[in-house]
């Protein structure tokens, strides 16, 4: 068995994989740094995540490469770090690269001085040079050269970089009046660059960019603006139809390499499997389409089946890769599917997924859909019902062949922000589709998160096999927060809203900035790195602070507490200016606007609960964009504050819909509470 380096005692699973390497790696913390300091020698740092198919590609060409070893062992002090287990470094260290080189990604290269400040820089390099990249020893000779000999010109390099990191996240609040016509102006931007044969937003690569998608479905619905609904409609069927969605065991992939969403990377997130049933949900609310219902309860069931820990967490990522090979774990051939579906159905099935003896991807086929079961029964002069069930009974057999293969590497950690983005999405699709085992899911999961993932009251951001460790970042308390909220809504319980005021009540304390207002990334008592961020900007998953302000004006609304108005108009103000002049990345800030400038949908139904179930459904089925739903019980002595003064009228369950200050009417019946919920939305 190889030697075992200092990361065979980390409980990272992508550090993990590093752990035989022949490069003497670090994990990061004090004892790396102390020895460069001790020895004067440059630190190598390496970033990347165990889904990252080119951090793979660097690690099979030069962390095993014994010689390439030798040399990062000899020249410097080399630090592997998991960005996910450490977003904080990855979200420094990237600006850095991205002040050097105009761009980023991962695998991410950097050279720092011994005491953490960032001189060179770079992602991807090859082991020798190729295709006008220079080959990594070539990269590792010249930077200790230039460490060692043209020290001044070092230092110059990185207070020139370390400045320009420090003034990535500058931002100066806006004092005059917040422009409240800027998300219907974001909409309609987005909107001319969406792509009208496939959806999406661009060409290649693309993206689901959920948020934009949601912010576009929001304002074409309450403004009429046709074209915006169609865009997501289209956008939705496309990313289900294609190879983005896994359509035998479901999920989406990472993104699409190309303009079809054939292609994809094949990587699954956790967090795109959070976010984009929530854009279905509400496309299936506005249009009633099945496809979008299907892809909900594929995506759910397939998270619920292969990323739950049996703790009640959900795990970070599979990998692209398995043997070796990116996406072989998902492909087939004619042949393939002959082996496990009746012989009279094969012409069927290889019909209807595409699957063909030349392949569209490697000689091997990505199953998607170019045809309806309609066209397909016609094709083969078959009932249309027959060919669905043909079509499912293959899908389950195709399912099961598949899990004989070698799997793809599963990253088994549990990240307390993303696991709020899905708890929250699952107690949401609980309440929609009236699916109680969704409900259930996520209850379970934020008892996970209470229970499992806290010490001391605070908040920590990771869970590995029983071990939870480093405290949470603003992402990990505001995400959290805001699915526990969902879950409140979907369960009426009042226990997972006072959870969400505890972890929103810590903002302050931990996070906030009171000098320039909002809040940084990291807690006052963490760790100081060479700048502390403070993001604005919507990633893979919404930014701390643009859902801060939502999660602040949700609580307000629910508790009447002017504290959380009062820091989410802050964070509204501060980010005012930047959304202005780019709003294509704050789109969770375009939310909170929102809510801000038209006011909140607040549904308040009063009555005891086997008697409210009718009214509940109406709502679930209508989009209800910006909304607070509260429960309340005839004579309840503390009632929320949506729900005070609010009886049930002649004893008989009742609803109240209000926007703004303006009120409906109270409906005890379906077709009144439809009514005003249509009024409310826009719809």
């Amino acid at each position: 068995m190889p030697s075992r380096n200092r990361l065979a005692s980390e409980t990272s699973p992508y550090l993990l994989q590093h752990a035989t390497n022949p490069v003497d790696w670090y994990p990061w913390g004090t004892e790396a740094f102390e020895k460069a300091r001790r020895e004067d020698k440059p630190v190598l740092l390496s970033v990347g995540y165990s889904s990252c198919h080119w951090c793979h590609v660097m690690e099979h060409e030069s962390f095993t490469d014994p010689q390439i070893a030798a040399l990062m062992n000899e020249l410097f002090v080399s630090i592997k770090v998991d960005r996910e287990e450490r977003p904080d470094v990855d979200d420094v260290y990237m600006k850095a690269v991205q002040v050097l080189t105009g761009r980023g990604g991962w695998p991410m290269t950097v050279f720092l001085t011994p005491d953490g400040k960032p001189f060179h820089a770079g992602t991807y390099f090859p082991p020798v040079d190729r295709h006008g990249l220079p080959g990594f020893p070539r990269v590792l000779q010249g930077i200790s050269t230039a460490y060692r000999e043209r020290r001044p010109d070092v230092d110059r390099a990185t207070e020139q970089i370390t400045g320009g990191v420090a003034g990535v996240d500058a931002v100066v609040a806006f004092e005059g009046d917040l422009d409240g016509t800027l998300p219907v102006r974001a909409a309609e931007a987005l909107l001319e660059h969406a792509d009208d044969l496939y959806g999406g937003l661009g060409s290649a690569p693309k993206f689901p960019n959920t948020q934009a998608f949601q912010l576009m479905l929001r304002h074409g619905v309450r403004t009429g603006r046709q074209a915006l609904v169609e865009a997501v409609v289209l956008t939705c069927r496309r990313m289900a139809e294609g190879g983005l969605f896994d359509q035998i065991g479901g999920g989406f992939h990472r993104y699409s390499v190309d303009q079809r969403w054939l292609v994809p990377h094949f990587e699954k997130m956790l967090y795109d499997n959070a976010q984009l049933p929530r854009l279905y949900l509400e496309a299936l609310q506005v249009t009633g389409e099945p496809l979008f219902r299907r892809t909900v309860q594929a995506t759910l069931d397939y998270v619920l089946r292969e990323m739950r820990d049996e703790a009640g967490g959900f795990f970070s990522a599979t990998d692209a890769d398995s043997e070796g090979e990116e996406g072989k774990f998902f492909v087939w051939t004619p042949a393939e599917v002959a082996e496990v579906v009746g012989a009279e159905d094969v012409p069927v099935v290889c019909r209807y997924w595409d699957i063909t003896d030349e392949g569209n991807f490697e000689g091997k086929s990505i199953a998607h859909v170019t045809v309806t079961i309609d066209e397909v029964a016609r094709m083969f002069g078959r009932d249309p019902a027959a060919v669905a069930q043909v079509i499912e009974t293959a899908r389950q057999r195709l399912y099961v062949a598949r899990q004989l293969r070698v799997p793809p590497l599963r990253d088994e950690k549990v990240l307390a922000s993303w696991n709020g983005l899905m708890l929250g999405t699952l107690a949401e699709a609980g309440r929609v589709l009236a699916e109680p085992r969704y409900v259930e899911a996520a209850t379970t999961a934020a008892d996970f998160l209470w229970r499992e993932m806290r010490r001391s009251d605070r908040l920590l951001h990771t869970w590995f096999k029983g071990e939870a460790k480093i405290g949470a970042f603003l992402d990990d308390y505001v995400l959290v927060a805001s699915g526990l909220v969902d879950l409140y809504e979907a369960t009426h319980d009042r226990t997972h809203l006072e959870r969400a005021r505890a972890l929103a009540d810590q903002l302050d304390p931990l996070f906030h900035d009171p000098d320039g207002g909002g809040f940084f990334y990291t807690a006052a008592d963490a760790e100081r790195l060479i700048a502390r961020p403070k993001p604005g900007v919507d990633g893979s998953v919404p930014s701390g602070n643009g859902t801060a302000a939502v999660l602040l004006l949700r609580l307000h609304a629910f508790t009447g507490h002017d504290g959380y108005r009062q820091r989410a108009e802050e964070l509204l103000r501060l980010y005012h200016e930047p959304t202005r002049k780019n709003p294509f990345g704050f789109a969770s800030y375009l939310e909170a606007l929102e809510r801000w400038v038209d006011g909140q949908t607040e549904v308040v139904v009063v009555g005891d609960e086997s008697e409210t179930a009718m009214l509940w459904q109406v709502v679930a089925e209508r989009y209800v964009p910006n909304h607070v739903l509260v429960a309340a019980r005839p004579r309840e002595t503390a009632p929320l504050a949506p729900a005070r003064d609010r009886p049930a009228v002649g004893g008989r369950a009742t609803a109240y819909v209000c926007r703004g200050f303006t009120c409906s009417a109270p409906a005890t019946d379906a077709s009144a509470l439809a009514a005003a919920l249509g009024n409310a939305s826009g719809a």
